[in-house]
């Protein structure tokens, strides 16, 4: 109820002039004083977890609720509770947008262009370096846009009214931090959600996993790009990536295989209707003796486990996924982005 009378209150601000607004402006204004008074219980746990006190007073007297944010919050998926369910479209539009000519040659040349220290952070961690550029194209088109979102206020608005308040609380407590550390309020930018820098991580995240790749002594994911690419690295090494072993592979699938003795039959923790998709695990030769045939390369070896996903359903492009695409799944939880992670990452390479 708060929310829907913020937003209208805002929407009567478009049109209608102050005197006019009436309630809408109390509403306004118990909305904003309901939020600084959440930034005082706010200030108390920030200060406990190792914020300091100068950070703390000069950030928190400027923040004000973002309602972009809101909206853009409530128009997720999960966002509505009341919004009914979605089909899953079909992959290959997606493909054909996010795995394009433009990014592929653009990829290609960042891919060359940086090899020297890209084959030095694949020999320390094992990620190919086709893989942190294909993170790197997706995430941000290559550095070309990152966010324009100023993550205090953003993560602040979200902590206050968001789905997802304890998560949102860490992560302005950690953005609180890097500005401790030396980073400026003006470079700490990012989507709506808090996500920042070449490689878009929350800032918890930066604190964890974040790596001097040029070796300056100094993480900086806004604006080297050594770093951003140390950074997805050491991110990939902490999910698990496995050294030498291919994300996956495009397969053909007969028609006479039986699906329903490979469904899958246990349900994952984290975004199970992503996980469901997937057939239960078999040995890359288990599928060859069931008619699956490779047309991509690399192909695992013969004794690597792989799930089948069938994106666009029987009959059309289906592909064999190792554990390393799992890891791909772990920067986000989203088939067609894994997807297209490992297929920009084939092209790149070529």
């Amino acid at each position: 109820m708060r929310i829907k009378s913020f937003l209208a209150a805002l929407a009567l601000a478009a049109v209608l002039p102050s005197a006019d607004l009436g309630s809408g402006h109390v509403a306004l204004a118990q909305e904003e004083a309901g939020f600084q008074a959440w930034l005082a219980q706010f200030r108390v746990r920030a200060e406990r977890e190792g914020v300091s006190r100068r950070t703390l007073d000069a950030v928190l007297p400027t923040l004000t609720l973002n309602p972009r944010v809101i909206a853009l919050d409530r128009d997720q998926p999960g966002g509505n509770p009341n919004a009914p369910a979605s089909a899953i479209p079909a992959f290959e539009p997606y493909r054909v947008r996010h795995v394009d000519a433009a990014r592929i040659n653009r990829g290609r040349a960042k891919y060359n262009a940086l090899r020297p220290r890209l084959s030095t952070i694949e020999r320390q961690t094992g990620v190919p370096e086709s893989i942190m550029v294909a993170i790197w194209g997706h995430e941000t088109n290559y550095g070309a846009f990152s966010g324009d979102f100023d993550l205090a206020r953003s993560l602040a608005t979200l902590a206050y009214e968001g789905r997802r308040r304890e998560l949102f609380t860490g992560e302005l407590i950690a953005t609180l931090k890097l500005m401790d550390m030396g980073f400026r309020r003006d470079q700490l930018k990012g989507s709506w959600a808090g996500a920042t820098g070449y490689p878009q991580f929350l800032p918890s995240m930066y604190l964890r996993l974040a790596r001097d790749g040029d070796g300056d002594g100094r993480a900086d994911i806004w604006t080297s790009e050594a770093d951003a690419l140390a950074s997805i690295a050491n991110y990939f090494v902490n999910a698990g990536w496995k050294p030498g072993v291919p994300w996956g592979v495009a397969v053909t699938v007969p028609s006479t295989l039986n699906r329903g003795a490979i469904a899958n039959r246990t349900v994952s923790p984290r975004c199970p209707r992503v996980h469901d998709r997937h057939s239960r695990w078999k040995t890359i030769a288990e599928w060859r003796a069931l008619g699956v045939r490779p047309i991509g390369a690399p192909v695992p070896a013969d004794t690597e486990m792989a799930s089948l996903l069938e994106p666009d359903g029987p009959g059309r492009t289906a592909y064999l996924l190792t554990g390393n695409y799992r890891v791909i799944l772990d920067y986000n939880c989203s088939n067609f982005y894994a997807l297209s992670v490992g297929l920009l990452a084939d092209a790149v390479r070529r």
